[in-house]
């Protein structure tokens, strides 16, 4: 007596809803493109990205700062001699500046562009240096320096101005030293390479409160130390100041030493009043 086996009608329909709900592969599934997909890899942690990955990043926001030179070189070229005016007028003479070389007066143009596209670059360099170094902070020191970024240019502007404030005094202490027997033949080579460190010199070097107060965020310094480090600080002061500054007057690297140690105190006030 043969059995005959007919499929169960329940296990057959339980059967069917677990196949229908299964994934269907795509006919275009190997079409996978990566800018397709909306679950990308997150981005590496900036404390676990190697070095490789660092030093790119670094590159990517030195050209980013590179280029944006570009617009205000531009610029500065295009007003080049207006501005070789207003900067030969501290001169105490009004004699015209002698070159030595057939490409000198161009080069003379371009070096007053780059630095006028360089002074204009300053926002965009100082937030790429930002954006590569507040992944590194924690929440606390990004949220205590942030309002310091926007604030050194204010202070780099402020250090070009009092640049050129010094300039008439600091050059005419140097052409003093003319006699019957020496001729100060100057050269607009000579003029403008110090024209142009004494202007990044003092822009650069009103950067230094925020400097200490930043590293008083992070934890580095306090107001105490820095009284306590005043003696050090005045000799460290006097000594920088000597050998940033261009020439071989002596009114720049006093005006200088003299504004890095008020800057100095500064500090000190906005350091203690913020708890530190």
């Amino acid at each position: 007596m043969g059995l005959t086996m007919e499929p169960d009608a329940s296990t057959q329909s339980a059967a069917t809803p677990v196949a229908e709900s299964a994934p269907r592969r795509s006919r275009l599934g190997w079409l996978r493109l990566p800018f397709l997909h909306r679950n990308r890899p997150p981005k590496p942690d900036p404390g676990e990205m190697s070095l490789t990955a660092h030093l790119i990043e670094l590159r990517n926001r030195f050209f980013i700062s590179i280029f944006s030179l570009l617009p205000g070189t531009v610029i500065g070229y295009i007003f080049s001699d207006q501005l070789i005016g207003i900067l030969k007028a501290p001169l105490p003479t009004k004699d015209a500046l002698i070159t030595l070389s057939l490409t000198e007066p161009f080069m003379i143009h371009l070096q007053v562009a780059l630095t006028v596209g360089f002074i204009l670059a300053m926002p965009v360099i100082l937030y790429q240096l930002w954006r590569y170094i507040s992944p590194g902070l924690s929440d606390r020191e990004r949220a205590a320096a942030r309002p310091w970024v926007p604030a050194a240019l204010l202070f780099f502007a402020v250090g070009v101005c009092v640049a050129y404030f010094i300039l008439p005094y600091a050059s005419g202490f140097l052409y003093g030293f003319q006699t019957e027997n020496i001729k100060l033949m100057l050269t607009a080579e000579a003029y403008f390479g110090f024209v142009t460190l004494l202007f990044v010199a003092f822009g650069i070097v009103m950067e230094f409160p925020i400097v200490l107060v930043l590293l008083s965020k992070v934890g580095i310094v306090t107001s105490q130390r820095l009284r306590s480090s005043r003696r050090m600080a005045i000799l460290g002061i006097v000594i920088f100041s000597a050998v940033i500054t261009p020439g071989a007057d002596l009114v720049s690297p006093i005006v200088m030493a003299v504004t890095m140690y008020l800057l100095y105190e500064v500090s000190i006030v906005m350091i203690r009043m913020g708890g530190r």
